[in-house]
């Protein structure tokens, strides 16, 4: 894994925008965010916070501007982004009629876990997350906090 280069700013966006055909999902924001900072994204449903949000973590390409995170580019080096970050959204993309422990082990699949260290990593993530209790429970009945 790379290491982040060093920068004043951990997110550094200029005159970011993002277009869907003739819709402006988002439009000029410019912003710095500082290591250590605390830093809330606010408005109404349709101001385009996740769209932000997605251009930020290198899964949407913005349509106009630039930014960095962790000092990589993001649309250049998206992938470098990833390595560095986690994001998860409000209503996180489990599977419903999948339970908790099998949602864990498809996922850890796809990111390449396999044998005893999948198994092992799988039992941790429920662990450390307080799902023990709930490991065979349906994730579409869990609540959403």
């Amino acid at each position: 894994m790379e290491t982040i280069p060093d920068s004043r700013a951990i997110i550094h966006t200029e005159h970011l925008s993002r277009r869907f055909g003739s819709l402006v999902a988002v439009e000029d924001v410019s912003l710095d965010v500082r290591k250590g900072e605390v830093f809330g994204v606010l408005g109404p449903n349709g101001a385009g916070k996740s769209t932000t949000i997605r251009m930020l973590c290198g899964i949407l390409a913005p349509s106009g501007g630039h930014g960095t995170v962790v000092g990589f580019d993001i649309e250049r080096e998206a992938e470098k982004i990833k390595l560095h970050i986690g994001y998860m959204t409000q209503r996180f993309s489990l599977y419903d009629d999948l339970s908790v422990w099998e949602n864990l082990w498809f996922f850890s699949g796809i990111y390449g876990l396999k044998g005893k260290r999948r198994r092992a990593r799988v039992d941790e993530v429920i662990e450390k997350s307080g799902l023990s209790d709930r490991r065979k429970q349906l994730a579409g009945t869990l609540s959403g906090g």
